[in-house]
Protein backbone atom coordinates (compact mmCIF):
# COMPACT_ATOMS: atom_id res chain seq x y z
CA UNK A 1 0.00 0.00 0.00
CA UNK A 2 1.41 3.50 -0.95
CA UNK A 3 1.94 5.41 2.28
CA UNK A 4 -0.27 8.27 0.75
CA UNK A 5 -3.17 5.94 0.60
CA UNK A 6 -2.24 4.23 3.92
CA UNK A 7 -2.09 7.85 6.15
CA UNK A 8 -5.26 8.97 4.32
CA UNK A 9 -7.30 4.93 5.20
CA UNK A 10 -5.77 5.37 9.22
CA UNK A 11 -7.05 9.04 9.54
CA UNK A 12 -10.59 8.16 8.18
CA UNK A 13 -10.49 5.04 10.43
CA UNK A 14 -9.26 6.78 13.62
CA UNK A 15 -12.02 9.26 12.96
CA UNK A 16 -14.59 6.62 13.03
CA UNK A 17 -16.16 5.79 16.37
CA UNK A 18 -15.46 2.21 17.73
CA UNK A 19 -17.59 0.66 20.25
CA UNK A 20 -16.74 -2.44 21.44
CA UNK A 21 -14.91 -3.44 18.65
CA UNK A 22 -18.13 -2.70 16.21
CA UNK A 23 -18.05 0.37 14.29
CA UNK A 24 -20.88 2.51 14.65
CA UNK A 25 -20.05 5.36 12.50
CA UNK A 26 -20.23 9.45 12.88
CA UNK A 27 -23.90 9.59 13.81
CA UNK A 28 -22.53 8.86 17.56
CA UNK A 29 -21.54 12.08 18.11
CA UNK A 30 -23.79 13.19 21.21
CA UNK A 31 -22.18 13.29 24.46
CA UNK A 32 -25.33 11.95 26.15
CA UNK A 33 -25.18 8.83 24.00
CA UNK A 34 -21.72 7.70 25.39
CA UNK A 35 -21.70 7.35 29.00
CA UNK A 36 -22.64 5.17 32.59
CA UNK A 37 -25.07 2.65 32.67
CA UNK A 38 -28.34 3.84 33.44
CA UNK A 39 -30.21 3.81 36.98
CA UNK A 40 -32.75 1.00 36.09
CA UNK A 41 -32.53 -2.30 33.91
CA UNK A 42 -34.39 -0.77 30.88
CA UNK A 43 -34.61 -3.48 28.28
CA UNK A 44 -34.03 -3.21 24.39
CA UNK A 45 -35.22 -5.86 22.20
CA UNK A 46 -33.82 -7.07 18.69
CA UNK A 47 -34.52 -4.68 15.93
CA UNK A 48 -34.72 -1.69 17.99
CA UNK A 49 -30.96 -0.49 16.93
CA UNK A 50 -30.02 -2.06 13.80
CA UNK A 51 -29.12 0.76 11.59
CA UNK A 52 -26.04 1.20 13.76
CA UNK A 53 -25.05 -2.50 14.95
CA UNK A 54 -26.44 -4.51 12.00
CA UNK A 55 -28.36 -7.07 12.39
CA UNK A 56 -26.63 -9.90 13.54
CA UNK A 57 -27.70 -11.10 17.23
CA UNK A 58 -24.74 -10.49 19.31
CA UNK A 59 -23.65 -7.10 17.21
CA UNK A 60 -26.86 -6.25 18.27
CA UNK A 61 -26.52 -6.53 21.99
CA UNK A 62 -23.28 -5.43 22.06
CA UNK A 63 -24.36 -1.91 20.81
CA UNK A 64 -27.22 -1.70 23.51
CA UNK A 65 -24.56 -2.47 26.48
CA UNK A 66 -22.41 0.11 25.11
CA UNK A 67 -25.37 2.57 24.78
CA UNK A 68 -25.45 1.95 28.73
CA UNK A 69 -28.33 -0.72 28.67
CA UNK A 70 -27.68 -3.38 31.37
CA UNK A 71 -30.51 -5.77 30.08
CA UNK A 72 -32.01 -7.67 27.20
CA UNK A 73 -35.50 -8.75 26.32
CA UNK A 74 -36.34 -11.03 23.64
CA UNK A 75 -40.44 -11.96 23.25
CA UNK A 76 -39.45 -14.46 20.74
CA UNK A 77 -36.73 -16.26 22.15
CA UNK A 78 -38.53 -19.65 22.85
CA UNK A 79 -38.80 -19.74 19.35
CA UNK A 80 -35.07 -19.20 17.71
CA UNK A 81 -32.34 -22.02 17.43
CA UNK A 82 -30.79 -23.44 20.30
CA UNK A 83 -27.47 -22.12 18.39
CA UNK A 84 -29.11 -18.34 18.73
CA UNK A 85 -29.92 -18.79 22.10
CA UNK A 86 -26.47 -19.90 23.14
CA UNK A 87 -24.67 -17.68 21.39
CA UNK A 88 -26.98 -14.63 23.06
CA UNK A 89 -26.77 -16.38 26.18
CA UNK A 90 -22.73 -16.09 25.72
CA UNK A 91 -22.38 -12.65 25.12
CA UNK A 92 -25.33 -11.55 28.19
CA UNK A 93 -23.07 -13.66 30.28
CA UNK A 94 -19.77 -11.88 28.93
CA UNK A 95 -21.01 -8.52 29.65
CA UNK A 96 -22.84 -9.60 32.71
CA UNK A 97 -26.22 -8.29 30.89
CA UNK A 98 -29.56 -9.85 32.57
CA UNK A 99 -32.41 -11.35 30.36
CA UNK A 100 -35.82 -10.21 30.70
CA UNK A 101 -39.27 -11.78 29.59
CA UNK A 102 -39.86 -14.37 26.33
CA UNK A 103 -43.03 -15.42 25.77
CA UNK A 104 -44.23 -18.72 27.60
CA UNK A 105 -46.78 -20.40 25.81
CA UNK A 106 -48.62 -20.55 22.45
CA UNK A 107 -51.33 -17.56 22.98
CA UNK A 108 -54.73 -17.81 21.82
CA UNK A 109 -55.35 -14.26 20.55
CA UNK A 110 -59.31 -15.01 19.26
CA UNK A 111 -60.45 -17.36 21.55
CA UNK A 112 -60.62 -18.40 25.00
CA UNK A 113 -58.25 -20.86 26.56
CA UNK A 114 -57.44 -20.38 30.40
CA UNK A 115 -60.57 -18.84 30.75
CA UNK A 116 -62.94 -22.00 29.09
CA UNK A 117 -61.74 -24.16 31.70
CA UNK A 118 -61.02 -26.62 29.02
CA UNK A 119 -58.58 -29.66 30.13
CA UNK A 120 -57.04 -29.96 26.81
CA UNK A 121 -56.11 -26.55 26.62
CA UNK A 122 -55.10 -26.29 30.37
CA UNK A 123 -52.96 -29.25 29.61
CA UNK A 124 -50.89 -27.61 26.70
CA UNK A 125 -50.58 -24.78 28.43
CA UNK A 126 -48.87 -26.73 31.32
CA UNK A 127 -46.86 -28.27 28.32
CA UNK A 128 -45.72 -25.03 27.85
CA UNK A 129 -44.50 -23.91 30.31
CA UNK A 130 -42.49 -26.88 30.89
CA UNK A 131 -40.92 -26.49 27.50
CA UNK A 132 -39.78 -23.22 28.44
CA UNK A 133 -37.99 -24.14 31.23
CA UNK A 134 -35.49 -25.96 29.54
CA UNK A 135 -35.31 -22.08 27.40
CA UNK A 136 -34.59 -20.41 30.54
CA UNK A 137 -32.06 -22.09 31.43
CA UNK A 138 -30.38 -21.92 28.35
CA UNK A 139 -30.58 -17.98 28.09
CA UNK A 140 -30.49 -17.38 32.38
CA UNK A 141 -33.82 -15.80 32.31
CA UNK A 142 -35.76 -15.27 35.13
CA UNK A 143 -39.02 -14.19 33.62
CA UNK A 144 -41.61 -15.50 31.22
CA UNK A 145 -44.75 -13.36 29.92
CA UNK A 146 -48.26 -15.50 30.43
CA UNK A 147 -51.16 -14.35 28.71
CA UNK A 148 -54.63 -16.09 29.75
CA UNK A 149 -56.43 -15.14 26.56
CA UNK A 150 -59.62 -14.68 25.10
CA UNK A 151 -62.69 -13.74 27.46
CA UNK A 152 -65.16 -16.87 27.41
CA UNK A 153 -68.20 -15.15 26.65
CA UNK A 154 -70.28 -18.09 27.24
CA UNK A 155 -69.16 -17.55 31.10
CA UNK A 156 -69.42 -15.41 34.38
CA UNK A 157 -66.66 -13.74 34.93
CA UNK A 158 -66.02 -15.03 38.32
CA UNK A 159 -65.55 -18.77 36.72
CA UNK A 160 -63.23 -17.58 34.07
CA UNK A 161 -61.25 -16.22 37.24
CA UNK A 162 -61.25 -19.61 38.75
CA UNK A 163 -60.57 -21.23 35.57
CA UNK A 164 -57.65 -19.23 35.13
CA UNK A 165 -56.35 -19.73 38.74
CA UNK A 166 -56.57 -23.53 38.26
CA UNK A 167 -54.30 -23.11 35.17
CA UNK A 168 -51.68 -20.69 37.31
CA UNK A 169 -51.90 -22.89 39.79
CA UNK A 170 -50.70 -26.13 38.07
CA UNK A 171 -47.78 -24.37 35.92
CA UNK A 172 -46.52 -22.65 39.62
CA UNK A 173 -46.23 -26.71 40.60
CA UNK A 174 -44.04 -26.80 37.76
CA UNK A 175 -41.90 -23.65 38.47
CA UNK A 176 -41.40 -23.25 41.34
CA UNK A 177 -38.89 -25.94 42.10
CA UNK A 178 -36.54 -23.99 39.05
CA UNK A 179 -37.25 -20.74 40.73
CA UNK A 180 -39.04 -19.33 37.20
CA UNK A 181 -41.20 -16.64 37.49
CA UNK A 182 -44.48 -16.24 34.76
CA UNK A 183 -45.66 -12.70 34.20
CA UNK A 184 -49.13 -11.96 34.01
CA UNK A 185 -49.83 -9.52 31.30
CA UNK A 186 -53.10 -7.23 31.26
CA UNK A 187 -53.48 -5.61 28.34
CA UNK A 188 -55.83 -2.74 26.97
CA UNK A 189 -59.24 -3.57 25.19
CA UNK A 190 -59.52 0.09 23.70
CA UNK A 191 -56.81 -0.05 21.25
CA UNK A 192 -54.88 -3.49 20.09
CA UNK A 193 -56.25 -6.82 22.17
CA UNK A 194 -60.09 -6.03 21.89
CA UNK A 195 -61.67 -9.19 23.99
CA UNK A 196 -58.77 -10.41 26.31
CA UNK A 197 -59.76 -11.51 29.42
CA UNK A 198 -56.88 -9.78 31.68
CA UNK A 199 -56.97 -6.48 31.38
CA UNK A 200 -56.13 -4.46 34.10
CA UNK A 201 -53.70 -4.46 37.26
CA UNK A 202 -56.35 -4.86 40.41
CA UNK A 203 -57.96 -8.06 38.41
CA UNK A 204 -54.04 -9.47 37.71
CA UNK A 205 -53.29 -8.65 41.87
CA UNK A 206 -56.53 -10.80 43.09
CA UNK A 207 -55.39 -13.97 40.51
CA UNK A 208 -51.71 -13.52 41.87
CA UNK A 209 -53.08 -13.25 45.63
CA UNK A 210 -55.17 -16.21 44.91
CA UNK A 211 -52.58 -18.37 42.94
CA UNK A 212 -50.71 -17.37 46.16
CA UNK A 213 -46.92 -18.78 44.44
CA UNK A 214 -43.45 -16.86 44.00
CA UNK A 215 -43.80 -18.02 41.00
CA UNK A 216 -47.04 -16.37 39.29
CA UNK A 217 -46.38 -12.69 39.76
CA UNK A 218 -47.61 -9.68 37.35
CA UNK A 219 -45.90 -8.03 34.34
CA UNK A 220 -46.95 -4.15 34.77
CA UNK A 221 -46.61 -2.77 31.07
CA UNK A 222 -46.88 0.76 31.57
CA UNK A 223 -48.37 1.96 28.31
CA UNK A 224 -51.12 -0.49 28.48
CA UNK A 225 -52.18 0.48 32.01
CA UNK A 226 -52.31 4.14 31.38
CA UNK A 227 -54.95 3.28 28.31
CA UNK A 228 -56.59 0.71 30.38
CA UNK A 229 -57.05 2.54 33.50
CA UNK A 230 -54.22 5.13 34.41
CA UNK A 231 -53.51 5.82 38.01
CA UNK A 232 -50.12 4.65 37.30
CA UNK A 233 -48.39 5.47 40.55
CA UNK A 234 -51.31 4.74 42.77
CA UNK A 235 -51.74 1.33 41.27
CA UNK A 236 -47.77 0.37 41.18
CA UNK A 237 -48.55 1.05 45.12
CA UNK A 238 -51.21 -0.79 45.76
CA UNK A 239 -49.94 -4.24 43.80
CA UNK A 240 -46.65 -3.62 44.31
CA UNK A 241 -45.80 -7.21 46.20
CA UNK A 242 -47.03 -8.61 43.42
CA UNK A 243 -45.48 -6.77 40.82
CA UNK A 244 -42.38 -8.43 39.68
CA UNK A 245 -41.41 -7.14 36.00
CA UNK A 246 -42.10 -3.76 33.97
CA UNK A 247 -42.58 -3.18 30.12
CA UNK A 248 -42.48 0.52 28.79
CA UNK A 249 -44.31 2.60 25.95
CA UNK A 250 -45.50 6.09 25.52
CA UNK A 251 -49.80 6.62 24.71
CA UNK A 252 -50.47 7.71 22.31
CA UNK A 253 -48.26 5.83 19.55
CA UNK A 254 -46.25 3.14 21.52
CA UNK A 255 -43.21 5.01 21.11
CA UNK A 256 -40.05 5.81 23.44
CA UNK A 257 -40.86 7.47 26.55
CA UNK A 258 -41.36 11.65 26.26
CA UNK A 259 -43.36 10.66 22.60
CA UNK A 260 -46.66 10.88 24.38
CA UNK A 261 -48.65 11.85 27.63
CA UNK A 262 -46.86 9.61 30.25
CA UNK A 263 -44.44 11.44 32.40
CA UNK A 264 -41.74 8.50 32.62
CA UNK A 265 -39.47 10.98 34.37
CA UNK A 266 -41.94 10.45 37.61
CA UNK A 267 -42.83 6.79 36.82
CA UNK A 268 -38.97 5.70 37.12
CA UNK A 269 -38.07 8.11 39.90
CA UNK A 270 -40.94 6.29 41.65
CA UNK A 271 -39.88 2.98 40.49
CA UNK A 272 -36.23 3.69 42.09
CA UNK A 273 -37.07 4.86 45.02
CA UNK A 274 -38.85 1.68 45.61
CA UNK A 275 -35.46 -0.18 45.36
CA UNK A 276 -36.77 -2.10 42.16
CA UNK A 277 -33.74 -4.23 40.48
CA UNK A 278 -35.61 -5.56 38.13
CA UNK A 279 -36.27 -5.60 34.59
CA UNK A 280 -38.36 -2.81 32.43
CA UNK A 281 -38.61 -4.02 28.69
CA UNK A 282 -38.86 -1.34 26.49
CA UNK A 283 -42.07 -2.95 24.66
CA UNK A 284 -42.14 -0.15 21.65
CA UNK A 285 -41.29 1.00 18.70
CA UNK A 286 -38.71 4.21 17.81
CA UNK A 287 -40.71 7.08 16.76
CA UNK A 288 -38.45 8.33 13.97
CA UNK A 289 -36.42 5.82 11.00
CA UNK A 290 -33.29 5.21 10.66
CA UNK A 291 -29.81 6.04 12.60
CA UNK A 292 -31.48 9.38 13.91
CA UNK A 293 -34.54 7.69 15.19
CA UNK A 294 -32.66 5.06 16.93
CA UNK A 295 -30.15 8.00 18.97
CA UNK A 296 -33.29 9.78 19.64
CA UNK A 297 -34.61 6.28 21.73
CA UNK A 298 -31.75 6.73 23.51
CA UNK A 299 -31.49 10.46 24.29
CA UNK A 300 -34.73 9.83 25.45
CA UNK A 301 -34.03 6.98 28.02
CA UNK A 302 -31.26 9.55 28.83
CA UNK A 303 -33.75 12.15 29.38
CA UNK A 304 -36.31 10.39 31.63
CA UNK A 305 -33.48 8.39 33.71
CA UNK A 306 -32.04 11.94 35.13
CA UNK A 307 -33.88 11.77 38.12
CA UNK A 308 -31.36 11.51 40.90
Amino acid sequence: MKRRKFIKTGLLASAIPTIGGIIYGSSIKNSNIKKDPFNLLYAPHFGMFTNHSGNDLVDQIQFMYDMGFRSFEDNGMKERSITDQKRIAKIMNKLEMTMGVFVAHKIHWDFPNLTSGDKEYQDQFVNDIKDSIEVAKRVNAKWMTVVPGYIDLGKEMAYQTANVIEALRRASDVLEPHGLVMVLEPLNWWKNHAGQFLREIPQAYEICRAVNSPSCKILFDIYHQQISEGNLIPNIDKAWKEIAYFQIGDNPGRKEPTTGEINYKNIFKHIYEKKYKGVLGMEHGNSKSGKSGELAVIDAYRAVDSFL
